[in-house]
């Protein structure tokens, strides 16, 4: 049978195949539109706790220009202003507290769930993250009314109890949501990467030891861009840390930069994890 007769007497597969093909590009175009998102999101945090740290830097310089601030009687405490302050400190910590599972390769790999958007309790304190992100006033000086300061206030507890529901159960779960096989590739990965960061080793190593990194953990866990830009910055700073040699000669291989590994798509035919 030739090709033309074969086509003739199954046309009606292409049918069939242009859905499957439709539908694994409508999933692989989601996996990519949600780890933009997530990248954003980590992106305007890390602006937002830059933000308040140089807002409280600025605060303790103009308590200090100022002593007769120390001396407010103490009923101001419990003012609104007072109150705005502690919720946006508590709302920064819990997003500083969230960044270190986004970030953190090593906090990653041995707490996997707290960075997949599909586990139901990681999806649930990213809502209530959206609800107090989204009900957050710009700076402390903003005056709420009394109902806006409430309702801000439990965002900021259901976002807090979320996170801490998440965590323990990341904590708890640990790598159980793989087989055997893939807690081995995890387990080498974390003993991989402790040579990555490490000042002992030499940069061949370190080299070496990254790379193994991202294949172990390609196909089981899929990295932000932020967490690989936060793991190559500091095996790149390893690598400059007093790594020349007497006589100052490097190998081609211990100079060479490192290299990222893309990662595919954590499961065959899925879309990727959100990371």
């Amino acid at each position: 049978m030739n090709l033309f007769e074969f086509l003739s007497a199954y046309w009606w597969l292409a049918f069939p195949l242009i859905g499957a093909l439709a539908g694994t590009g409508r999933a692989w175009q989601k996996g990519l539109e949600r780890r933009h998102t997530r990248r954003l999101e980590v992106l305007r945090v890390k602006g937002e706790l830059r933000a308040a740290q140089l807002a409280a830097k600025e605060q303790g310089a103009a308590r200090r220009s100022a002593p007769a601030a120390a001396t407010a009687p103490p009923a101001q405490a419990g003012t609104e202003p007072g109150r705005l302050v502690r919720l946006l400190a508590a709302h920064d910590d819990i997003n500083r507290r969230w960044l270190e599972y986004e970030l953190d390769v090593a906090r990653i790999i041995a707490f996997p769930t707290m960075s997949d958007g599909r586990e139901p309790l990681t999806a649930a304190f990213l809502r209530a993250k959206k609800v107090a992100d989204g009900l957050r006033p710009e700076s402390a000086r903003v005056r709420l009314d009394p109902a806006a300061l409430n309702e801000y206030r439990d965002a900021v507890h259901d976002y807090e109890v979320a996170f801490e529901i998440a965590e323990q159960d990341a904590r708890r779960r640990r790598d159980t949501g793989f087989d055997p096989a893939e807690r081995k590739r995890l387990e080498t990965a974390q003993q991989l990467l402790s040579v990555a960061v490490d000042s002992a080793a030499t940069p061949a190593e370190r080299q070496l030891a990254y790379r193994r990194v991202r294949q172990e953990l390609d196909g089981l866990i899929a990295l932000s861009d932020e967490a690989i830009e936060v793991l190559e910055s500091k095996v790149s700073q390893e690598l400059t840390r007093g790594d020349t040699p007497a006589g100052g000669a490097v190998s081609n291989a211990e100079s060479s930069p490192v290299w990222p590994i893309p990662a595919r798509d954590p499961r065959p035919g899925g879309p990727p994890r959100d990371a």
